[in-house]
């Protein structure tokens, strides 16, 4: 099979600006797909966006962190930090409460599935489901989220996972490659859950990126397209946006870099569909295919 690239961009519905770079890069075709926040502050507009952009794929960025849940409060206490209203603040926080067994699936799947109705009711064709912070690198995230997939239809998930080769091109902080190896040891669980193992929710051969995230500017991004293998279908997970005064208004740590990211992608994207052997453009929604 000839190679598969889907070119996801998180976080759409942050801001009208980090949407704003989404229906460009996608009109430029250095964009497939995108995954929506419904709890996001511009959420309306990511949806005005995504109808004027039928072509692009749209997934829904389940966020178990940092903000506020779609579920009344009182239906998912478990999720929450401190105040009882929001979830808990950093990734860190997250990861102790579902180690420590605080964190109820059947919340994470509640929460998950009212999500995922408030896309649908919006009209979006959700076409897979990933996590922001990629918290369903967890066995005890991926099981609920898997579930949603299925009773409503969304025939794909992200495959958390960054390929090895990917990983071994050094790009990123030495400590985020590093939290990105070792977390690397759930792939075999993700991969042998019942509705992955029997390709009734798809997956991609892997995601790249994901140790690049907040570094990747132009030469990354040149050196992870010249390193993709000759088969396979990939992710490769980004974060454009414009760094403006709305984005100051929200919780994030990729500020300037969304700009990087944004011109890296119309770039590289414009020299690599030139080549001869630039992998096929997809979104989730085209695995069936």
């Amino acid at each position: 099979m000839a190679r598969r690239l889907i070119i996801n961009a998180d976080d759409f519905g942050l801001t009208p600006g980090v949407n704003r770079a989404i229906g460009e890069l996608h009109e430029a075709k250095a964009l497939s797909s995108a995954t929506l926040m419904a709890t996001g502050a511009a959420f309306d507009d990511a949806i005005a966006v995504a109808r004027a952009h039928p072509s692009l794929g749209v997934g829904c960025h389940i966020t178990l962190t940092d903000g506020v849940p779609v579920s009344p409060p009182q239906t998912v206490p478990t999720l929450l930090g401190a105040d009882g209203k929001t979830f808990r603040p950093s990734l860190g926080d997250f990861v102790q409460a579902l180690v420590r067994g605080k964190i109820s699936e059947y919340e994470i799947e509640r929460e998950a599935a009212a999500q995922v109705e408030k896309l649908q009711r919006a009209g979006i064709h959700v076409t897979h489901l990933d996590t922001h912070k990629h918290t369903h690198l967890f066995p005890a995230v991926t099981r609920p989220l898997l579930r949603v997939a299925e009773r409503y239809s969304v025939g794909a998930i992200r495959n958390p996972f960054e390929q090895r080769w990917s990983l071994e091109l050094g790009h990123g902080n030495r400590l985020r490659r590093l939290q990105v190896k070792l977390l690397s040891t759930f792939k075999q669980r993700f991969e042998h859950q019942p509705q992955v193992r029997d390709a009734r929710v798809l997956t991609t051969d892997g995601t790249i990126g994901i140790s690049a995230t907040g570094h990747l500017d132009a030469p990354t991004l040149h050196e992870l397209l010249q390193a993709m293998p000759a088969e396979g279908t990939f992710e490769l997970c980004c974060h454009p946006g414009y760094n403006d005064g709305d984005l100051d208004r929200v919780t994030t740590r990729l500020r300037t870099h969304r700009d990087v990211e944004r011109s890296a992608l119309l770039g590289e994207l414009s020299k690599w569909a030139l080549q001869p052997d630039a992998p096929q453009l997809i979104h989730y929604g085209d695995l069936r295919r």
